[in-house]
């Protein structure tokens, strides 16, 4: 045996440098394990019937390719939202689709903004992309800080993500806000507004209004969470035709699978399950938002379909375990706080009698532990 062949059999494919870079997706260590996944921002209800059934029926025709770009999804969110089908791409999940945002618009050299914490696939993809992600502190209420966003922005920025509502904190900008933040951030940056949770959210405005004055804003959302399609992976982004043109070029073709597409115009057109489905949630939010802050939690006010609990002087990986031992799991952060999904209202008790326990319990205050507090913060409608 040649020297060559030795040494070209004990080589290894390596992969680029930047995939040791990647920070891991979080997961819950007790999901699959508890009677309850609060964990994951799914919704604990099944899609609509109707979602089902469509679903269903094109499973009889998956020895077909879908359409190549969503065709029928993207007529359907056309005739619904009122905008051109040249504004509108699709494709499996919005986590997909901002992938694709990166691809097309942020490269090495270039900058992406976003707040922190906030959703923790936005590093992930960033680094996928070669750019390189700016993180900007929220603020003491668990929001978004828009003035210190934009002085972050230098000449490397291409991207800006604004997660809203915020995930893991829930707390929303409202769209004077938001608007007033784009009216300052340069033409070049696009901004992509991610609004996944946006149907859970009692902020008034219509962001969609938005597009027409600022051409460098593309508005992401998701048939996930409101429409109960997490497992099904369909989403969509809303933008200029410029914008979406060079999303869709850089998008794999037939990204999104027929089943996915049948259950999403079937959902989209059921608006009477969506809303039941959009109350539920909202009630068993304020039942358990009401509950904490009488045991003395401070938690935000929540436009998702979730709760964040901060650390403020429980720990976080404590109450995940105690939320487990209670049949529950839930998301925690360490060093940061506790996100718990709203699920059913078993679930809720079982979450606030982990709290009650001693072990979860806020340790008394000492000289040398300094207790912050997380008032509430109205955003003018989350509620």
């Amino acid at each position: 045996m040649s020297h060559e062949q030795s040494g070209a059999r004990e080589a290894t494919p390596r992969p680029r440098n930047l995939v040791n870079l990647l920070p891991n997706y979080s997961r819950s260590p007790a999901a699959g394990k508890v009677r309850w996944v609060a964990s994951s921002n799914e919704s604990w209800m099944s899609p609509s019937p109707a979602a089902v059934a469509a679903m269903a029926a094109s499973v009889q025709r998956s020895n077909r390719y879908p359409s190549l770009a969503g065709d029928r999804l993207v007529a359907a969110l056309s005739d619904t939202l009122g905008l051109p089908g040249t504004q509108v791409a699709v494709g499996a999940g919005s986590l997909a689709l901002l992938g694709q945002v990166l691809a097309a618009f942020a490269g090495p050299g270039d900058e992406v903004l976003y707040a922190w914490r906030s959703y923790e696939a936005y590093p992930i993809l960033v680094t996928l992309a070669g750019a390189r992600g700016v993180q900007v502190p929220l603020d003491a209420a668990h929001r978004h800080d828009p003035e210190a966003m934009l002085r972050a922005i230098t000449e490397r920025t291409a991207v800006v993500l604004l997660c809203n509502p915020n995930n893991p904190t829930g707390t929303v900008l409202g769209i004077n806000e938001v608007e007033s933040f784009l009216a300052r951030v340069p033409g070049r940056v696009l901004v992509v507004l991610d609004e996944a949770y946006i149907e859970f959210s009692e902020s008034s405005g219509d962001t969609l209004m938005l597009l027409p004055k600022y051409p460098n804003l593309v508005i992401l959302r998701t048939f996930s969470k409101a429409h109960a399609l997490a497992g099904a992976r369909a989403g969509y982004l809303l933008g200029g035709e410029d914008i979406v043109r060079a999303i869709r070029k850089v998008a794999p073709p037939f990204g999104l699978s027929a089943v996915a597409e049948a259950g999403a115009v079937a959902a989209l057109a059921d608006t009477d399950y969506l809303l039941g489905t959009v109350a539920a949630v909202a009630g068993e939010r304020e039942f358990l938002h009401r509950k904490l802050e009488a045991r003395g939690i401070g938690v935000p006010c929540s436009g998702g379909n979730f709760l964040w609990i901060p650390e403020d002087g429980r720990l976080a990986t404590v109450i995940e375990r105690a939320c487990a031992a209670h049949g529950v799991s839930v998301r925690a952060f360490d060093g940061a706080g506790v996100r718990v999904t709203i699920g059913p209202r078993l679930a809720s008790l079982a979450i606030l009698a982990a709290l009650d326990e001693p072990a979860a319990a806020r340790p008394p205050q000492t000289p040398q532990t300094v207790l912050t507090t997380h008032p509430i913060h109205s955003t003018g409608g989350a509620s």
